[in-house]
């Protein structure tokens, strides 16, 4: 997550657990050392992952911590170095298109449509369509989260108009990029056949139960099958086949409230003629919810991209369930059944996970075009005891019944929260990007929540059991045989925080170096699982996060629980996003809004207050960028 809407989207007003009696932190916290020697690589087939599998005996960290810092650069380990790329603005290589980036800001919409788009986030690297054993050649597909228009535009959102409105939408959605290293440096290939921007007016298909729904029809696709556009698209997932899947977050904040919200739209945080700061609605019609109350209902899906087709229609896939999605993570069961696990970036909203229907064929992504919409969805409940249970959300099951407002599943699936709310899951502290170890166990990081245990708010509870939660934790669980078990046992990896803390529910239990707020999370091929952080910009350097410094990326060793800081980012930014070439030796994350300011929306007037990194110009404006890590000796990233 980038922008801090989670202070805004607070909209989980059931009364469904606390049915969790409050436990010890400790006592769910993982027992160090007690795993065991990692196993053959998990999800290993999955297409363009890295190829490094087998068991590690020896120690998974080999590098030297780099202190906190608060400097306007990227810092790594002693034996590092990090290269910038792939920035805001800069070309993607469609053919005939390849626009340079404007200092002033003063690139039009349709250049920006064939440009890197603002703020990167879920990352990943693809193997190469003509030369998949070369290591050092790949296509990158990497979200665009959202805009910021105070530096989008020379004077921000002054004399709006129009053609802001289509700059910033084409700043948003998805680019696909042919990248490869030359003379030791990665690169952009320009022009590339495959070469590719998605943003917010990209015609997409709709597939599974909800397709057609009365609830998706509009004016403009009276069948509900066609929708223009993905935006704020958060973290991302791949998949066995090799497509890519981009989660879109915090949709609803593009869309002028009704005066009149019913429930259904004050449940997904829609509120009466609010919020407007974008101001879409004000010259693109479709983002006022007054006139059309179902395109809100066309946004909030996991969305399925075939990097390697860029003719193809990106599909959100319906049967994934509707949510302020951030994160889609792919497990196979034995019987070749793809698995999606998914967060929910809100407080107090859920984790959820789809079983497919039908197994996993061979032949790519074409022999695969619709098996993500054939299948189950679960929502999870994390039970006192260190046992949970998913449960079906499935209509006619319980309480989903026509009479509680769920006629048919696809009303189930739009009303995912609703649906969640009736069936008595476990209300999380902002469950963001999960990803699975090399011994099954499943990792899902939850941010902060520091609403939780306040006047009129849920209390803690055994899986979130921090009141002013504004450190976070990573849960974990392991499913009771296969992926697709509907019974899982599960603890807390760490509880994150700062030991020199007075308040003791801000100081952790982490085995290493401090950190707060983690986000991003990827496993890598040798098993290390990486973490990343998303402090608030509002709240970095005060409070219980006034040691903290800026953003970090962390590594840990999910057998002993220690972690080390591997990297800190600039000044204002988040890190996120982490990827890597097959052979394990180039590191690819992105910093996304560095010098962001307090307010979440930079002063055109002042562009560089906060930070002026990459470019460091006296003309310059911050700009989020993929960072290329690489160990100076050439060897495996974090060894």
């Amino acid at each position: 997550m980038a922008k801090d809407f989670s202070t805004m989207e607070d909209s989980n007003r059931s009364s469904n657990p606390s049915i969790h009696d409050v436990s010890d932190p400790a006592r769910r916290t993982v027992l160090r050392g007690g795993l065991g020697v990692a196993v053959s690589g998990l999800l290993a087939p999955l297409a363009g992952c890295a190829g490094m599998t087998g068991a590690v005996a020896g120690p998974l960290l080999g590098f030297k911590s780099v202190p906190v810092g608060t400097a306007d650069t990227v810092v790594v380990p002693e034996g590092y170095s990090a290269q910038v790329f792939a920035a805001w603005g800069e070309s993607v290589g469609l053919p005939g298109e390849d626009h340079a980036f404007s200092f002033d800001a003063s690139n039009t919409a349709a250049q920006q449509e064939a440009q890197m788009g603002m703020h990167h986030d879920g990352i990943h690297f693809f193997r190469h369509p003509m030369k998949a054993d070369n290591p050092a050649a790949g296509l990158l597909v990497m979200n665009h989260e959202y805009a910021d228009d105070g530096l989008l535009h020379p004077d921000g959102m002054a004399t709006w108009n129009a053609q802001k409105v289509r700059k910033a939408q084409a700043a948003h959605g998805v680019a696909v990029i042919e990248v490869e290293q030359q003379a030791g440096r990665w690169t952009i290939v320009k022009p590339s056949r495959w070469a590719r921007r998605i943003t917010a007016n990209t015609p997409m298909a709709l597939g599974g139960p909800a397709a057609g729904h009365a609830l998706m029809q509009t004016a403009a696709d009276p069948a509900g099958r066609r929708v223009l556009g993905t935006l704020n698209n958060c973290a991302s997932g791949i998949t066995p086949w090799g497509t890519y899947l981009t989660c879109e977050e915090n949709f609803i904040f593009y869309f002028k409230g009704p005066d009149q919200p019913d429930a259904h739209q004050a449940r997904w945080g829609l509120r009466k003629g609010d919020p407007v700061g974008y101001r879409w609605h004000e010259h693109d019609e479709r983002f006022n919810a007054t006139q059309h109350p179902n395109e809100t209902n066309r946004f909030g899906w996991v969305v399925e991209i075939d990097p390697y087709d860029p003719s193809s229609t990106p599909v959100k896939r319906t049967a994934l369930g509707r949510a302020a999605h951030e994160g889609a993570t792919v497990a196979v069961t034995k019987d070749q059944r793809a698995v999606v696990y998914m967060g929910e970036d809100a407080r107090f909203e859920y984790i959820y996970k789809f079983v497919s229907r039908d197994a996993i064929k061979p032949g790519g992504a074409k022999a695969n075009a619709g098996l993500l919409d054939h299948g189950t969805l679960y929502v999870a409940r994390f039970d006192a005891d260190g046992k949970g249970r998913w449960i079906a959300l499935v209509q006619g099951q319980g309480p989903l019944t026509a009479a509680n407002g769920f006629a048919d599943q696809g009303d189930v699936l739009i009303k995912s929260r609703q649906a969640s709310d009736r069936l008595g899951a476990t209300k999380m502290d902002r469950p963001e990007w999960i990803d699975i170890d090399k011994q099954g166990w499943v990792y899902c990081t939850l941010t902060n929540n520091s609403n939780r245990g306040g006047n009129n708010q849920p209390a803690t509870d055994a899986a979130n059991p921090r009141a002013n939660n504004t450190m976070g934790h990573i849960i974990r669980w392991k499913e009771a045989g296969d992926f697709d078990s509907l019974s899982f046992e599960w603890n807390h990896f760490v509880l994150a925080g700062d030991p020199t803390l007075e308040r003791a529910e801000a100081k952790g239990n982490v085995k290493g170096d401090a950190f707060a707020c983690p986000d991003g999370l990827w496993t890598d091929a040798r098993g290390v699982l990486w973490i990343q952080t998303d402090m608030s910009t509002s709240a970095m350097g005060k409070g219980d996060l006034k040691n903290m410094g800026n953003n970090m990326m962390l590594a840990a060793d999910p057998r002993t629980g220690d972690i080390r800081r591997f990297l800190v980012g600039p000044v204002g930014c988040e890190i996120t996003g982490a990827t890597a070439t097959p052979d394990g030796r180039t590191m690819f994350i992105n910093i996304q809004h560095p010098g962001e300011s307090p307010s979440e929306r930079s002063d055109p007037n002042q562009p560089r207050r906060f930070s002026n990194w990459p470019d460091q110009r006296p003309d310059g404006r911050p700009r989020s960028a993929t960072v290329v890590i690489r160990k100076n000796d050439g060897g495996v990233i974090g060894t």
